[in-house]
């Protein structure tokens, strides 16, 4: 091809937007295969064209053309039409190509991959600060948004390696990445619901965001912050961060966020928050399950978040093992003084005191989400109440819920309005039920089905009170001309989904035509909801009770059920309980989870009750421990000591 001829095709290549590295690779090989005397002629052609293409690609969109790492190629794509070694030019000859990867050095391509991670670093960093800078301790205050690092507390946690090792205590979160760490490149950290998962996910991100000195994440290059929840079922991990990570207007393609994940030189961390609730969990051939599985990006470090009930199979045995045993008094007392009372001595003590004269009050605020609402609602709508069992602290949760929004309310029409929706929630009630009674539970739900089931009115009451979150999240199914994000709701937190499925629940069971309510239902996963049914009706509770102990180790999980009724002003169930503690109590490794953590739950309950109850002390004299098993005998004389949740 003569040269006026390759400026004429090229000129129409430029047009079509052909991908420049092609063009310019055309060219080289043109180059190769001419005689010398032409050379001078196609360089200068080369360089104008080069020159064309700059300006014509300055817009490219955000796709695999636009990439500067996806025109490098991999040395390992020893397969690919750049390394062939004949092949059709732009231009329609057959020549013989030049490999691409020799177009460019290797010093270069190191600059180009370090320039794309910093622009990756750079941004992320944007998008979490934004997120740190915006938590909200209570989900009807809006007004009122914290950084993470105003309300953060630690918590206490635990670590082991295996699963024959024995459970180790952290010092601090810090310590995650270090000495939790050991040889794990996964590690899971488990939390029930209220014990601060998400906030730790956020602190993390803070730490990375501002250099924190005390934080290990000094030396990580990336660090990836997926909430799972939020990216619906997304088919790559570099789909989910392009989407929910990085601006609309980033340069930054799929591609490159590809081949950054790959690169052994970077120090990269992915972080799933939330994969209790991540709808693509059960999805064959998820993204996340590879990761986990070691089939893909097996060089990165990964730690994934969830609750214990919902722990992924099929992961590497070396897998380290993380969980957050909450808040204990000096987390809360912290808590208290940094983010509520501010200074105010008075106010602290107030607090303090209602924790500590409690013991129900103090068992349900280990959860830090309950410490949080509970301080904060006490102290801002100076609201306190005696809690006599978990029912009345969520009754008493609502109650603050509904009295600040009614302040918000300007007109008597809507205040009359939100007492209606505050009292008439049925259908809120059976959406809940239906969320949670499946085997695969559905916690949430698109904005125009929810507000079809609920109607206008009830809806916007429970977005307003901050009972239900609206989310914008990915449509991975969009088509051209669609949008790309949608409305998706949930509920402010999964115990509040329990809550109003136990109303729910309760007419259930007082159907005489109904069957078995619960049949889909695990107790140890759904402990609350029962808790609650029991704690609403007593003529439920003792249908729910019956349906306890037909279940396996449902016997003393219906006790910790029965004594929900306490709030109605009765002892029912503390003669069992102290029968029980009486008799000697063995907690074992082969129990069932529902069985140990039912049993702490009970002697948690006899240690903290004033009067003729059972106190214990687990000191040499009153607990045994063998290989497998910690036995507690206990007697009326002995005086409360240690927790015992820390022992188990």
């Amino acid at each position: 091809m003569e040269g006026g001829e390759l400026v004429d095709q090229s000129n129409v290549q430029i047009e079509e937007q052909a991908q420049p590295i092609q063009i310019i690779g055309d060219y080289c090989n043109i180059y190769i295969n001419s005689p010398i005397s032409n050379v001078a002629s196609i360089t200068q052609q080369a360089s104008n064209t080069s020159i064309q293409l700059g300006a014509n690609t300055s817009t490219t969109p955000r796709t695999t053309q636009g990439s500067r790492l996806s025109e490098l190629p991999s040395p390992q794509d020893q397969n690919s039409p750049a390394r062939k070694q004949s092949a059709t030019d732009t231009f329609g000859n057959d020549v013989t190509r030049v490999d691409q990867a020799d177009l460019v050095s290797p010093l270069e391509k190191r600059r180009i991959t370090a320039d794309i991670a910093d622009l990756l670093a750079r941004q992320l960093k944007e998008t979490y600060r934004s997120r740190c800078s915006r938590v909200q301790p209570i989900p009807y205050i809006r007004d009122k948004l914290c950084s993470v690092d105003q309300v953060f507390t630690e918590v206490g946690i635990q670590y082991k390696f295996g699963r024959d090792d024995s459970w180790k205590t952290l010092s601090s979160y810090c310590d995650i990445l270090t000495e939790a760490k050991g040889d794990s490149r996964i590690q899971i950290i488990e939390g029930e619901p209220g014990y601060g998962k998400s906030t730790l996910a956020l602190r993390l991100a803070y730490d990375w965001c501002n250099n924190v000195l005390k934080s290990t994440l000094g030396q990580t290059d990336i660090l990836v912050v997926l909430n799972l929840r939020e990216i619906g079922e997304t088919k790559s991990i570099a789909e989910a961060i392009l989407k929910s990570l990085l601006p609309e207007d980033s340069p930054i393609t799929e591609t490159d966020v590809e081949l950054l994940l790959q690169d052994r030189n970077l120090k990269t961390i992915i972080l799933f928050d939330s994969y209790d609730e991540y709808p693509g969990q059960h999805s064959e051939g998820n993204f996340v399950a590879k990761i986990l599985e070691e089939k893909i990006l097996r060089h990165t470090h990964v730690i994934l978040i969830t609750r214990p009930s919902c722990k992924p199979a099929g992961c590497a045995p070396h897998t380290g093992q993380i969980k957050l045993t909450g808040f204990d008094e000096s987390a809360r007392e912290k808590y208290v003084r940094k983010a509520v009372t501010k200074g105010d001595e008075q106010a602290t003590q107030r607090l303090l005191q209602a924790f500590k004269s409690n013991p129900v009050l103090r068992d349900i605020c280990q959860a830090p989400l309950f410490t949080v609402i509970y301080a904060h609602a006490a102290h801002e709508e100076q609201i306190f109440q005696e809690i006599g069992s978990v029912t009345e602290f969520f009754e008493y949760i609502l109650k603050c819920f509904h009295s600040h929004t009614l302040k918000k309310r300007e007109s008597k029409r809507e205040q009359e309005e939100l007492k209606y929706y505050a009292i008439h929630h049925d259908k809120l009630d059976e959406v809940a039920y239906e969320s949670l009674a499946g085997e695969n539970q559905q916690l949430i739900r698109e904005r125009n089905d929810l507000i079809k089931k609920l109607g206008n009115g009830l809806y916007q009451a429970c977005v307003d009170t901050g009972i239900l979150i609206e989310e914008r999240v990915l449509n991975h199914k969009y088509a051209l001309g669609d949008e790309p994000y949608s409305f998706q709701i949930r509920f402010y937190h999964k115990l509040l989904c329990e809550w109003f499925a136990s109303h729910h629940l309760v007419k259930l069971v007082k159907d005489p035509l109904s069957q078995d309510p619960t049949v889909n239902m695990d107790p140890y996963d759904l402990q609350c909801l029962f808790r609650f049914a029991c704690g609403l009706d007593p003529t439920a509770a003792s249908k729910v009770i019956q349906l306890l102990k037909g279940k396996k180790d449902g016997d003393r999980f219906a006790l910790l059920c029965a004594l929900e009724q306490r709030g109605n002003g009765t002892d029912v169930g503390l003669d069992e309980v102290r029968d029980l503690v009486s008799q000697g109590v063995s907690v074992r490794s082969w129990d069932s989870r529902l069985l140990q953590r039912t049993t702490v739950q009970l002697l948690e309950l006899a240690s903290g009750y004033e009067g003729d109850t059972t106190r214990i002390e687990p000191d040499r004299s009153t607990a045994e421990w063998t290989q497998h098993c910690l036995q507690v005998k206990v007697s009326r004389d002995w005086r409360m000591g240690t927790r015992l949740l820390s022992l188990c």
